[in-house]
């Protein structure tokens, strides 16, 4: 999959977003390792802390249906480059240290990183042992 493909995707999920409060749309593809792609968006609540974000939703759809590794997530927002909150890249090493970030639109430029480069030191599974 082409990665202005992926963020097109995640452009469209954009527009499904439930965002009453900040008016920040956020969308996600996320790429399995089995080539099916998962879309999400940020969901907004009164309570905030209700609230979640569309990379958490686009993994937690794939986990739902039996998926858990995951290649890459293409993340587009409400400014050119919108990244990941912290509770969202933890939960991408959690999955995959190694995904592949991109962010930005598929008509501009993009950048791209790896999951774990978004979380330095990053507590995982293998502390759990």
């Amino acid at each position: 999959m082409d990665k202005r493909e992926l963020l097109a995707i995640a452009e469209k999920a954009k527009e499904m977003a439930y965002v009453p409060y900040s008016g920040f749309r956020v969308g996600a593809a996320l790429l399995t390792r089995e080539g099916k792609i998962y879309t999400g968006c940020n969901v907004e609540n009164a309570s905030y802390g209700a609230t979640c974000c569309a990379e958490r939703v686009a993994i937690f759809k794939a986990v739902s249906e039996g998926y858990k590794e995951f290649e890459a997530i293409a993340i587009s927002g409400g400014s050119k480059f919108t990244y990941p909150c912290g509770i969202c890249r933890q939960v991408l090493v959690e999955f995959n240290p190694d995904m592949l970030v991109i962010v930005g639109d598929s008509n501009d430029d993009y950048r791209e990183y790896k999951a774990s480069s978004l979380l330095p030191e990053f507590f995982g599974p293998k502390e759990l042992k």
